[in-house]
């Protein structure tokens, strides 16, 4: 038995993983499960209860393995649950309810400018802003004095310990809660009272207590665990990445990948970061690192575009064994000017307005997954522009496996050197060096070699077609 392990939680979008840790970095465990959305009759919810019960079984499985000293927990962003005489008050609303929408004209007048916040407006519920306006409008005394709005990682914290938190990585997430210059909650969020339901600021690494008597009568586990605060996922791997000396204190951005793309950038350390400079209508934030500092971002739901366009078997894109193939294909994909044109995922990344289609669809099979690693890889460069990436560009998570994905952005950024990471936690292992912030990654950063045929032509050919839909429109 292993004493002192520690367990991450990683309540994603799409999927919700725990892992066990040793404190020197190495992974014991790990499981998962798809996260589903309910009926929560006027709106589509998280499934919190669902997860809780996963949680529960999990841990009682990992206490066996060795004695745990420490639970963190990672959350996607733009994600709450209102919290009112120790339990949910209703279930947490999905960030893709289109709800939200239907009531916005009072909400948009209320909200804080752009330059003050870094929280663009976005459709549904993805400014957090725009569901506490939405659930008031159901129910108007959900928020009244005496309710808790946590943030989704610190909901999993304060349902472990009894805790309540609040933390800026989650807060700072296009929340329009937050001004991240100011380091304090945006006028709006004061206007509504919102800003009375959050509880006090913690740092992300900071333990906010043991586990309630109720979770350890649950899962075996002890007196001694200790519940961390937690934060944002893409930070989390935003941390991971910082473990890299590429990338520790250099201008380096990190393009973190799944479900969405996001693009983050880390200035040198004397370097200002100017909002005005960001383009609020194509999807452009600033994020909040776990240390208050402020994080250029761009981004696009890259994972779920591939999704809808790869077909079924969407890990063909990125599975090893069909990299050699998909790279082969990518000669026939030039040669007949088969291209993808944004966007499948309407209302989000560098072309919010612009309807996705197709330019001599190629009915080979991998000529068609190549076709969407480049059009992914096109996309994700304009992102990377968007926010002044250069020099040290560093693709981590799952289509950081996707080889003409990632040769394609070093072809298309020739000055800049495009790396990506054996890992395969790096969100995870993020996470873990909030509380061990000496870990070193086990493997180096390997860097990526563009393609070996030239797309130059192929991109002037797509960003024509992009101006012209654009002025189309």
């Amino acid at each position: 038995m292993r004493d002192d392990l520690i367990v991450v939680l990683d309540v994603g979008k799409t999927l919700a993983k725990l892992s066990l840790w040793t404190r020197s970095g190495d992974m014991l465990a790990k499981d998962s499960r798809p996260n589903e959305r309910i009926d929560a009759g006027a709106y589509v919810a998280l499934d919190a209860d669902g997860i809780e019960a996963w949680l529960a079984r999990t841990l009682t499985a990992f206490a066996q393995q060795g004695r745990i000293g420490a639970i963190i927990p990672v959350g996607h962003g733009a994600a709450a649950a209102i919290v009112r005489d120790g339990k949910l008050a209703c279930p947490p609303i999905d960030y893709e309810e289109p709800g939200p929408d239907a009531a916005r004209g009072p909400y948009e007048a209320a909200r804080d400018a752009f330059r003050d916040t870094g929280s663009p407006a976005l459709p549904g519920g993805l400014n957090l802003g725009a569901q506490l306006h939405y659930l008031q409008g159901l129910r108007p005394g959900l928020l009244a004095p005496g309710a808790q709005i946590l943030l989704w990682p610190q909901y999993w914290a304060w349902r472990l310990s009894g805790v309540a938190a609040s933390e800026v990585t989650s807060l700072g997430c296009h929340s329009d809660l937050w001004r991240p210059k100011d380091r304090r909650v945006s006028d709006l969020a004061r206007e509504r009272g919102w800003d009375q339901g959050l509880p006090p600021l913690a740092v992300a690494g900071a333990p906010l207590g043991g586990l309630t008597d109720a979770w350890r009568a649950r899962t075996g586990l002890d007196e001694s665990v200790q519940v961390y605060c937690g934060l944002h996922d893409s930070n989390a791997a935003l941390l991971a990445a910082r473990g890299f000396a590429e990338i520790a204190q250099a201008e380096s951005t990190v393009l973190s990948t799944g479900t969405w793309f996001v693009a983050m950038r880390s200035p040198e350390d004397d370097a200002s970061v100017e909002l005005s400079g960001l383009s609020e209508d194509r999807d452009c934030l600033i994020n909040v690192d776990a240390f208050g500092k402020l994080v250029p971002s761009a981004r696009f739901m890259g994972g779920r575009e591939i999704e809808i366009l790869a077909g079924v078997d969407t890990r063909r894109v990125d599975i090893k064994p069909d990299q050699p193939a998909l790279v082969a294909a990518v000669p026939a994909v030039l040669a007949a000017g088969a291209r993808v044109l944004p966007t499948f995922a309407p209302g989000f990344g560098p072309y919010p307005g612009h309807r996705g289609r197709w330019i001599n669809m190629p009915t080979d099979q991998a000529q068609r997954r190549a076709a969407v690693c480049l059009y992914a890889a096109l996309v994700a460069n304009e992102a990377l522009n968007l926010i002044g990436a250069r020099e040290r560009i560093l693709v981590e998570g799952r289509f950081a496996e996707a080889e003409v994905f990632v040769r394609a952005l070093a072809s298309l950024r020739p000055r800049d050197q495009i790396y990506v990471s054996n890992a395969h936690n790096d969100v995870s292992y993020g996470a873990l060096r909030l509380i061990e912030p000496m870990l070193k990654p086990a493997t180096a950063l390997t860097p990526v070699a563009p393609l070996e045929v030239s797309i130059a032509s192929y991109a002037q050919d797509w960003r024509r077609d992009v101006e012209r839909t654009e002025h189309a429109a």
